[in-house]
């Protein structure tokens, strides 16, 4: 066998374990009404103060207002689909009450209340505000993974996966460095 044809063979197998039904690794059933509740409270944790940003209209942000607002890393994670280093970010040990927003147009994207401690070393998420991130399939490591964006600039985030913990059995895996965190108590 050469090796094109032991790639060939190789990627056949891995495609149909992935088309395995998935009543073989059903989870546990989902407390919804709990998940919806927690979704749709967010605005309970951002201060005062703090004028929320609409979804619409969306924005596009260009070449030449990305060189003028953000970091070189910032560009390459958030507009190129980048990854930041695991554990670089200060939000993995973030636990005060508040709200996360996309870094490079303020929409609210979590709640401190979605975040948990995925040990992975980036900031993650068991769940996200409705309607503010928009997902799509990510082939770069051959793989089909979920890739998530902000639904009002377009901004790449992270990666959803399905080994989260209980209620959705999500892990938002989200870079750090694409994010804002706005604690209800700020001035």
């Amino acid at each position: 066998m050469n090796r094109r044809q032991y790639l060939n063979r190789s990627l056949s197998i891995l495609s149909a374990l992935y088309l395995v039904p998935t009543k073989l690794f059903a989870q546990p059933e989902r407390d919804w009404p709990a998940v919806e509740v927690l979704q749709n409270s967010w605005r309970l944790l951002v201060p005062k103060n703090f004028d929320i940003v609409s979804l619409r209209p969306r924005i596009n942000i260009s070449r030449a207002e990305q060189a003028k607002r953000f970091t070189p890393l910032e560009i390459e994670v958030l507009f190129e689909e980048g990854t930041e280093n695991p554990h670089s970010s200060p939000y993995n040990n973030e636990t005060r009450p508040g709200v996360y927003t996309c870094r490079a147009c303020s929409l609210p994207l979590f709640s401190s209340e979605m975040k948990y401690d995925s040990k992975t070393g980036w900031p993650s998420f068991f769940a996200s505000i409705p309607g503010h991130t928009s997902k799509k399939a990510d082939y770069k490591l051959i793989w089909p993974r979920t890739e998530y964006h902000c639904s009002k600039c377009g901004s790449h985030q992270g990666h959803v996966f399905k080994d989260g913990p209980p209620p959705t059995h999500e892990r938002w895996c989200n870079n750090g460095v694409c994010l804002n965190f706005i604690a209800k108590n700020s001035a």
